[in-house]
């Protein structure tokens, strides 16, 4: 799995892991920051069927809200001033792979309506495109925030919601999962021994 637990939550992270790979079910992963969301996707992906794909990793908070469209979809060459050449988005980097998008609870009202349009058509049109492109990609999904929170304020759509938490992990932090400690410890300090 890439990580290391002894405790009952992480045997139970791992049974989850090992149920939810060889499936294209989207996966919300949880937790507080540093608790590892991203080796939860890395090892979803590497013990799918999807394996040999590209994994690509989106950080949505690092994306800038007007860039989002073309971050994500891409654009064709004269979209925009900028735009010299046509450049693929994650979207379609990540076709036959999987697609892990990074703190999806920090995305706009107008980004999270995009996304949800890819996902339920399984295409995205790049700006400047005229005819969507195909995608086959398996979605993973990660926030340290309370979708159902932000739902309830109105930060978070709700259709969104119910097609990013078809399956989800909740990971817990260090402290509230002490026999791990010793265990990370000795593989540190192996690591560091080397």
């Amino acid at each position: 799995y890439g990580m290391i637990g002894i405790s009952q939550a992480m045997q139970r992270v791992f049974a989850l892991i090992d149920a939810l790979a060889p499936t294209l079910a989207p996966v919300l992963i949880t937790g507080e920051s540093g608790t590892g969301k991203e080796l939860v996707a890395r090892a979803l992906h590497r013990l799918s069927k999807r394996c040999s794909g590209p994994l690509i990793t989106v950080n949505c908070a690092a994306i800038p809200d007007t860039l989002v469209e073309s971050e994500l979809f891409g654009y064709e060459k004269g979209a925009f001033t900028d735009a010299r050449q046509t450049k693929k988005g994650r979207f379609q980097l990540a076709d036959n792979g999987t697609l892990f998008l990074d703190e999806i609870g920090d995305l706009s009202l107008t980004a999270q309506a995009k996304i949800l349009l890819a996902l339920e058509q399984m295409e995205v049109t790049p700006l400047g495109g005229e005819k969507p492109d195909r995608i086959d990609v398996r979605f993973l999904f990660a926030t340290n925030q309370n979708l159902e929170e932000l739902m309830a304020q109105g930060k978070f759509r709700q259709d969104l919601y119910y097609r990013v938490d078809v399956a989800s992990i909740h990971l817990l932090p260090l402290r509230q999962r002490r026999e791990d400690i010793l265990p990370l410890a000795e593989f540190f300090l192996q690591q560091f021994q080397q």
